[in-house]
């Protein structure tokens, strides 16, 4: 992996400073190009060919491409174009320039893996950047006044004197969410490339064109078998490294059947996890739950495996770091641990395959097991609603609008909401966005469309945005074999009787791999890579440091955003234990760390 920088004219200067604030995303090597019209920035982290002929900027006579990511089928492309084309290295990079020159904008379409990337066409003074079909890899831009920036990280735009206002549309999803979606970010004017699409900047004049759709007009079973291989050929492309590769391993299905699927080719595996250092009081086995799964598992796999605590007084230090690393907010207590393990794991191996995108593809929250159970309570005659609606859990399942529904999984409480953050930034904006961006296919099943809805946006700018930051900030590759263009296409035309019943989550997943993997992990409750957030928060030293931040001193410019006698009580409440609140005190924490470390303006 690497990042990428550049800009539409020259400055030698500025572009060394996006290279120097992104750095950790390519500690390898770090290069420029100049012209008159365009600046071009690349740090390195070198995992295939790692001589210097695969240096970025590379340029042959007509491109010069800068390139974060990897491509799988990179081998095979290049056997297709050396006919065509005088290779003269052993790199992804130059195949995706030989591709481009060979044969334009549409070869994006033909690249299988994850990928950020920008190319300059020296004779049509062009400018074209794209983006990997699920957006495993980030890219964001700011286009103002004839200025055209880009970077792997909002960090390097902010180099520029691009302005640090808050987009209070992004903050109004995000405090619904926990997460900005695309193609907004936190600041204005600065927005992120949708996933499978590439813009091109000719003439000042700036277009975005999405180059892949997933092909669901028509849902087809596909057998155990073939789900079965086609995750291990997945598998198998992404074992594709001249550095040491290992598997986050966390106890799960989808982690697991990563490492089943990598054992069929070698069997020489490293494998990592993250725990935690807690009381026994503190519900120290529920926490460390998967963490004592994944060392059985690797136990049965014969792994050199690894493992790291997160002790409390890790906590505070690691998470002003991992919010920095984000470029802006997202709520979850796992950057934590997410952090620490990436860490870790750089000490032995450059790249690591996770287990992002099981859940998203093939049906593994509860919330879609719920919503399906809703989907057949919508159909129930109306009289038979209306009796059972005076019963709130049916009142919540008689919720008929897509978006109500949506919200009543996705969305924090509106109540709570309105008593922390002061009238004037708060706006129904999020339902809106919502509503017409995903929510508007009234011919299709509700459940399909929340799968649809959270592969889009859920696992895009919450979950791979965590994995990518949290692994790039300490050069580490996080690779997703789940969401190889084969096998996410196969699952997202799968029909949902493969995926939930009223009874099971994951099922074509599990009669798939049911023989597989270790009988012990099949009927393990979901549980997900959480954190004890809520633990911490009454530690006296991390108590401390919340106060400072949720109070209206620490930062002036949202000194007037919240109601910060509310907050006091709704924090005093979680710690003294009335009344659980770590999720709302996580997202105002994570918002005031974030703003003040990044200066933000706020219009009054």
């Amino acid at each position: 992996m690497c990042s990428i920088n550049g800009f539409n004219f020259k400055d030698l200067d500025l572009i060394q400073k996006m290279n120097q604030v992104t750095s950790h995303r390519g500690p390898d090597d770090t290069g420029t190009y100049l012209d008159d019209s365009i600046s071009l920035g690349h740090n390195r982290l070198s995992i295939i060919d790692l001589s210097e002929k695969a240096h970025q900027p590379m340029e042959n006579d007509s491109h010069i491409i800068v390139f974060n990511g990897e491509i799988y089928n990179f081998q095979e492309l290049k056997q297709e174009f050396q006919r065509d084309y005088n290779f003269k290295s052993d790199s992804d990079t130059e195949v995706i320039l030989a591709g481009y020159s060979l044969y334009g904008r549409r070869f994006v379409e033909r690249l299988n893996g994850i990928f950020a990337l920008a190319i300059w066409d020296k004779t049509k003074r062009e400018l074209f950047i794209a983006r990997d079909r699920s957006g495993v890899k980030p890219l964001y831009y700011f286009f103002e006044d004839g200025k055209f920036i880009f970077s792997s990280e909002i960090k390097g735009i902010l180099e520029h004197s691009v302005g640090r206002k808050l987009n209070i549309d992004a903050f109004n999803t995000y405090m619904r969410i926990l997460y900005v979606p695309e193609p907004m970010t936190m600041f204005k004017g600065v927005r992120k490339l949708p996933p499978a699409s590439y813009g091109v900047l000719n003439e000042n004049k700036f277009s975005i064109t999405r180059y892949w759709d997933p092909k669901n007009s028509q849902k087809k079973s596909v057998t155990p078998k073939e789900i079965q291989q086609q995750i291990i050929q997945a598998v198998k492309s992404q074992l594709i490294s001249d550095r040491p590769l290992g598997v986050y391993l966390s106890g799960g299905i989808d982690s697991s059947i990563i490492l089943d699927s990598m054992s069929e080719f070698t069997n020489q595996i490293e494998t990592f996890s993250v725990g935690f250092d807690l009381k026994e009081s503190e519900q120290r086995e529920k926490f460390n739950k998967d963490f004592n799964l994944a060392r059985k598992t690797a136990e049965v796999y014969k792994t050199k495996h690894h493992e790291v605590l997160v002790k409390p007084g890790d906590v505070w230090e690691n998470l002003e770091k991992a919010i920095w690393h984000l470029d802006e907010p997202i709520s979850n207590p796992t950057i934590i641990p997410m952090f620490i393990l990436s860490r870790f794991a750089k000490e032995r191996v450059a790249v690591v395959l996770s287990g992002d995108g099981g859940d998203e593809l093939f049906g593994g929250y509860e919330r879609y097991r719920l919503s399906l159970i809703q989907d057949y309570y919508q159909k129930l005659p109306d009289f038979v609603k209306r009796t059972l609606s005076v019963f709130d859990n049916f009142y919540k399942l008689s919720i008929s609008k897509y978006i109500d529904r949506f919200a009543l999984f996705m969305f924090q409480d509106e109540a709570s909401l309105r008593l922390v953050v002061n009238d004037k930034y708060l706006s129904n904006f999020p339902y809106h966005f919502f509503e017409e961006k995903y929510l508007n296919k009234a011919d299709t099943n509700f459940t399909d469309l929340f799968m649809e809805t959270d592969k889009a946006s859920w696992l895009v700018d919450e979950s791979l945005m965590r994995g990518d930051k949290m692994g790039m900030a300490n050069g580490l590759e996080v690779r997703v074999p789940f969401l190889d263009n084969d096998l996410a296409e196969m699952a997202l035309n799968m029909p949902l009787r493969q995926k939930v019943s009223f009874f099971d989550k994951k099922i074509g997943l599990k009669r798939a791999f049911g023989r597989r993997i270790p009988n012990f992990l099949l009927n393990q409750p979901k549980r997900g890579w959480f954190s004890p957030g809520a633990k911490w928060l009454r530690y006296p030293d991390i108590e401390i440091r919340v106060k400072e931040v949720l109070s209206p001193d620490y930062y002036f410019e949202t000194k007037e955003v919240f109601n910060w006698t509310e907050i006091q009580k709704i924090l005093d409440g979680h710690i003294t234990g009335k009344r659980y609140n770590l999720t709302l005190i996580w997202s105002l924490l994570t918002f005031q760390i974030w703003a003040r470390y990044y200066n933000v303006k706020i219009d009054r």
